[in-house]
């Protein structure tokens, strides 16, 4: 049960405040963003997701540089508050195609029905795209894709087609097209975060993958589809043993620690020949989550050399090689390097 829902820009501006239960001051976005922004607790430079400040709990989530935030008075459970807001985010986005400030603005008050609908009094309805077009009614401002910012400064070095992500995510579920033509496509995307410690000698110390495989329909109808997977896909440490691993079985083995469907998905054939049958609902949604805790090649190697050139001054190389095609361009690389708080520069 949430008391307030209010989405924030990057500079504190409220672009949409709904207040359900009144409990909580009408003045609490400007002191949780206030909060946010000069947050210095414990040592952290960012605020946690979850934090109580005056006996109300705030929640939040980062959404293409939006604040997503919800308050409530009573100890709601973190996690479900959590899901709840990316969830709030994933259904406008379905909608409007395109999830900024400009387009949040230009259809406040197509997204104000949605949240009316999602909850009521606090407590949620739904959060199915589906099942929201039989209440929602208004229709989308869509704002041209093309107009958005770029990604950051590595923007710079990108190549003109490769400045704008697929074009899923910029399409609204429940806009038409112009001349009233049927669209008739499906999009899938495998993301993939990859978490990996190297030693100081460039050795990996642990590997980690959390991997989900999102889909966005358009398919007039919304006939059955079949996912098909690979073949030598083994669930659980147990599944494989080392022999078969490294027997001829097992070169194209693929080993996950676990996994999770979403509720449209029937697991009929899964056992059999590893594939997926599903009616894919409106909008976009996470077919499976996985995770991958086996030895992999990273994509890049890291070696680290430090040596002391003074009694003041240590000279730090950091080399950095991509081991992945020249085919394949990575952008918006971002390198941080943590150092003690009394270093100068």
């Amino acid at each position: 049960m949430i008391s307030q829902f209010f989405v924030l820009s990057q500079r504190g501006d409220n672009i949409v405040f709904r207040d359900y239960r009144s409990d909580v001051q009408k003045g609490s976005a400007e002191i949780f963003f206030r909060k946010v922004k000069f947050w210095k607790e414990d040592g952290k430079e960012e605020a946690p997701p979850v934090f109580n400040l005056d006996g109300v709990n705030y929640f939040h989530v980062k959404v293409v540089g939006l604040l997503f935030v919800a308050t409530t008075r009573i100890n709601l459970s973190p996690s479900l508050a959590l899901e709840l807001l990316q969830r709030i985010a994933r259904v406008i986005k379905d909608y409007l195609g395109v999830l900024n400030e400009e387009s949040l603005r230009k259809n406040f008050v197509l997204v104000y029905e949605l949240l009316d609908e999602v909850v009521d009094f606090g407590y949620v309805q739904t959060t199915s795209t589906e099942v929201l077009k039989s209440y929602v009614f208004n229709e989308p401002i869509v704002v041209d894709a093309a107009r958005l910012p770029p990604l950051g400064p590595a923007a710079l070095f990108m190549q003109g087609t490769k400045r704008m992500p697929g074009t899923a995510v910029t399409k609204s579920v429940v806009a038409h097209e112009p001349g009233g033509r049927k669209r008739e496509e499906i999009f899938v995307d495998i993301i993939e975060k990859i978490s990996v410690t190297f030693s100081s000698s460039g050795y990996i110390l642990t590997s980690e993958i959390d991997g989900t495989i999102q889909m966005k329909s358009y398919l007039t109808g919304n006939p059955e589809i079949r996912l098909a997977l690979n073949d030598e896909l083994y669930i659980g440490k147990g599944g494989i043993s080392s022999y078969d691993y490294s027997g001829s079985s097992g070169t194209g083995a693929v080993i996950l620690d676990d996994c999770n469907f979403h509720e449209s998905v029937h697991l009929d054939s899964f056992d059999v020949d590893r594939t997926l049958s599903l009616v894919p609902p409106d909008g976009e949604f996470p077919v499976m989550n996985y995770r991958i805790t086996q030895e992999f090649k990273p994509p890049f190697s890291i070696n680290t050399l430090i040596e002391e050139a003074g009694s003041l001054k240590a000279e730090v190389i950091l080399k950095i090689r991509a081991d992945f095609p020249s085919s394949i361009t990575a952008n918006t690389i971002l390198v941080e390097m943590p150092l003690p708080t009394c270093t100068t520069r």
